[in-house]
């Protein structure tokens, strides 16, 4: 007889729920939210599964991978459609989503997710963290910027080193803002230390990677911007808003004749 599983996922437990193909509750409790204790709650409870959902969220990629490694038919649903058809339950808890995920796993009524490989979430942490890096940085920067412009100390742009020189030429030892502007450029520079070295992972990823290569050798493609897209998807949309762009010249210029670059 083929089984159906249900998961509802939290951080330190998960709602199990088992049903067969008749709709029937075989099984209903909880486990810890590890891969290890639900693949033995799972061959214990439910042996002929046919299919074990879960939603997408933060726990889910590991759960799949560890699940799919040991053999269990895993797949991971899409939350926000799971979510349109738990919502009409009466009761809200999470042995009542789990019963509600298996019975939507038993009828085949919900969307499947691609979970991302190792290797792809691996190079998406890389850029995140560096995004974050970059992000935090730049926070910096401009935190400094503002200090400085409220006792009217003003320079041009400027960035990494150089900001950091012309800050400290700015700010002589005496101002008042010097104690405090020192701590902020020793964080500064410690970030930007470490936006170098995953820079220079990034680089080397792309240069490994022959789908980031093939895009990188189109003109004026940076070695991040074909990382962060990894795929075609990234130059078609490029492609498709330059020659949104151009047509729209060609039109104006029959209609009006020549247009500025900026329109």
């Amino acid at each position: 007889m083929k089984q159906y599983v249900g998961l509802n996922v939290s951080q330190r437990e998960t709602a199990v729920c088992v049903v067969d193909q008749g709709g029937k509750i075989l099984f209903e409790g909880k486990v810890a939210s590890t891969p290890g204790a639900l693949a033995k709650a799972i061959r214990k409870r439910a042996p002929a599964a046919e299919r074990i959902g879960f939603e997408t969220g933060a726990m889910a990629s590991w759960l799949w991978h560890e699940l799919k490694r040991v053999g269990l038919p895993v797949v991971c649903v899409d939350a926000r459609h799971a979510h349109a058809a738990l919502s009409v339950r009466m009761n809200k808890s999470d042995p009542n989503d789990a019963r509600g995920l298996a019975e939507l796993i038993r009828v085949g009524w919900y969307r499947e997710v691609r979970v991302k490989s190792d290797d792809s979430q691996a190079i998406r942490a890389l850029l995140v963290a560096r995004s974050r890096l970059v992000g935090v940085r730049r926070d910096l920067e401009n935190q400094i910027r503002s200090l400085l412009k409220e006792v009217g100390l003003l320079f041009p742009r400027a960035i990494g080193g150089q900001f950091r020189n012309r800050v400290r030429q700015l700010v002589d030892h005496e101002h008042t803002l010097r104690s405090i502007v020192d701590s902020l450029l020793a964080v500064h520079e410690r970030v930007e230390e470490q936006q170098a070295v995953l820079d220079k992972r990034v680089r080397k990823a792309a240069k490994t990677d022959e789908t980031t290569r093939r895009l990188m050798s189109s003109a004026r493609k940076l070695p991040l911007r074909s990382s962060g897209s990894s795929s075609s998807c990234w130059a078609a949309s490029i492609c498709s808003r330059a020659k949104l762009t151009l047509n729209m010249r060609r039109s104006a210029q029959a209609l009006e004749g020549p247009v500025a670059r900026s329109g």
